[in-house]
């Protein structure tokens, strides 16, 4: 069964993670389709939208924690973010569901979201000992504010779609059709001028390498024997037991 689906209707590029059995939860492979989708509709001269949904009901669970050993499948969705990011047109995230963890960092790597009303979005690294990427943390505070995003990446506090609208981080509620109208809509407005603001708006985020500092905090969770434990408590569907080690 393929984990990506990608459909080009007119001037648009639909992909759609479709692992309803995992609530579109992304491992390994599934972060090597969405690469190669990304990168295919970049490719592509006539591309002028690209609309990031999940199949039957949910957006993207998180990842796949059956496959998630190591920071290799960090790396993988640094790539896929970062292509969402830095393609020259509008990428759009259109969310029901959850939108947990790695789903939350998909929707945010997109410029513009969609949302129902109770879809969910929250980073649940502190109950599993992980931790997400510098971007993504800046890419947070940049769409939500320094106090919700300090609740969802401290406390692993959730929002909903609704509340999302309100703090800026949804800009429609709606559906998949409301999102694939509004793609088109954007379609139809000049390319180079959309291409050249864009260029502008990531300039202003000013997103420099990773810091030393959390570089090395970042190694030490993806190391610890806390990882082990947030990994082992998920698969026996157990409370985690923490010693910060």
């Amino acid at each position: 069964m393929t984990a990506v689906r990608c459909d080009d209707r007119g001037p648009l590029t639909v992909v759609t993670i479709d692992r309803p059995d995992r609530r579109n939860a992304v491992d390994l492979k599934t972060l090597l389709a969405l690469e190669a989708a990304i990168d295919a509709a970049r490719a592509d001269a006539d591309r002028r939208v690209l609309v990031l949904t999940g199949s039957q009901g949910h957006f993207c669970a998180g990842a796949d924690l059956s496959g998630v050993e190591d920071t290799t499948f960090v790396d993988t969705l640094g790539r896929v973010l970062n292509g969402l990011r830095t393609a020259r047109f509008p990428t759009m995230a259109a969310i029901e569901g959850a939108a947990l963890g790695a789903g939350t960092q998909l929707a945010v790597a997109c410029d513009l979201r969609v949302a129902a009303s109770d879809a969910t979005f929250g980073i649940p690294a502190a109950k599993l000992g992980l931790m997400v990427d510098q971007w993504t943390i800046r890419r947070m505070v940049d769409v939500l504010g320094q106090g919700p995003a300090r609740s969802m990446l401290l406390a692993a506090d959730t929002i909903s779609g609704e509340r999302a609208f309100e703090l800026g981080l949804v800009q429609r509620l709606g559906g998949l059709d409301l999102a694939l109208e509004w793609a088109h809509i954007i379609a139809t407005l000049a390319p180079l001028t959309i291409e050249g603001h864009k260029i502008g708006l990531n300039e202003t985020e000013e997103i420099p390498p990773t810091t030393p500092q959390y570089q090395a905090a970042f190694a030490r969770a993806w190391t610890s024997n806390d990882l082990q434990e947030g990994l082992a408590s998920f698969r026996e569907r157990r409370p985690a037991k923490f010693c910060g080690d």
